[in-house]
């Protein structure tokens, strides 16, 4: 039995921020070993390329603590842009002003939407977490094609690629976005009741309804954040692209997933948060680049996600 209190902090520590450990270790390796990758512009790049995923991410780190999981986060993103792109087109003289009043605007009409009926589904209905988002990513997905015949919204203002494409400063409006979103959502999570309830549902409902805490409310509201959010990432990614496309954002649930289970939010519920959800985040995005940058194919890329969700959950009960 190791007696010294220096060696078993060290150890705690070292058990409790495994994943960040493992992120600088691999930040720094990328740094030495990956040509470029250590390039400001790189670094920027990584920063860019990670900031839709984070929003989407954050709002599956609510839906994975309350025990669920929200599978339909791409396609309500897929279906926001086209119908955000779509919007704006109208308006072929608009300013940054409404273009970002319709980016937001749809992102709350059409999130707000998908996850009250996604919600309703699984906290009033009780359908399971897994089979109510997989019918909304299959129907918000297929109203996607129905609502643009397969075919992309392109002919937008200049102005609706502000938030997707322009910076403040030097730094990228789709980054401070993210920076704000990450930082709404952590208060959220841990300085208000709300958040402990998400929490307290996530560790065992039975125990939350006897504690006096109205479980069908949370489950609703988790996935209505998660559908908001999804469909923020969708009109940043249209504002990217200058288009809205039905094929759009297809996979991002597996990057979303990977991302929060990476960081160390329990697949169960009721342990982790935001960030382990950015240690995640960036886990992944330096890989994804490191990767890119070695010239491996985009096919093997998705081979290390799987991956990296199969260690992530491997992980988890390992420490259960």
């Amino acid at each position: 039995m190791n007696s010294n209190p220096k060696k078993r902090g060290m150890s705690a520590f070292v058990s409790d921020n495994t994943m960040l450990i493992f992120a600088i270790v691999l930040f720094a390796g990328c740094m030495v070993g990956v040509p470029r990758f250590a390039m400001v512009g790189n670094l920027k790049n990584i920063l860019i390329q990670i900031s839709i995923n984070a929003l989407i991410a954050c709002g599956m780190t609510f839906a994975i603590l309350s025990d669920g999981i929200d599978l339909s986060v791409g396609s309500v993103a897929a279906i926001a842009g086209v119908a955000g792109a779509s919007l704006i087109k109208q308006f072929s003289n608009a300013g940054i002003l409404t273009s970002v009043l319709v980016i937001f605007g749809t992102t709350i009409v059409v999130g707000g939407i998908c996850g009250s009926i996604t919600g309703f589904s699984i906290a009033k209905l009780n359908v399971p977490p897994f089979i109510a988002t997989l019918a909304m990513m299959n129907a918000a997905r297929g109203l996607a094609y129905v609502f643009t015949d397969a075919k992309p919204v392109y002919g937008l203002p200049e102005s609706f690629g502000w938030v997707g494409l322009r910076n403040i400063g030097i730094v990228p409006v789709s980054v401070i976005l993210m920076v704000i979103i990450i930082a709404i959502s952590y208060i959220i999570l841990k300085k208000t009741c709300f958040g402990r309830y998400v929490y307290a549902v996530g560790s065992n409902q039975e125990v939350a309804k006897l504690t006096g805490i109205n479980v069908t409310k949370i489950r609703f509201s988790v996935y209505v954040i998660s559908g908001i959010l999804a469909a923020l990432a969708g009109l940043v990614l249209a504002s990217k692209l200058q288009n809205g496309q039905a094929t759009a954002a297809n996979g991002y649930e597996l990057n979303a997933i990977a991302a929060v289970a990476m960081g160390g939010t329990s697949m169960s519920g009721g342990r982790g948060g935001i960030p382990q959800t950015v240690v995640g985040l960036i886990i992944i995005g330096i890989i994804n680049n490191a990767l890119s940058l070695l010239g491996v194919s985009s096919y093997w890329q998705t081979v290390a996600m799987g991956v990296i969700i199969l260690a992530a959950v491997v992980i988890d009960q390992s420490r259960k």
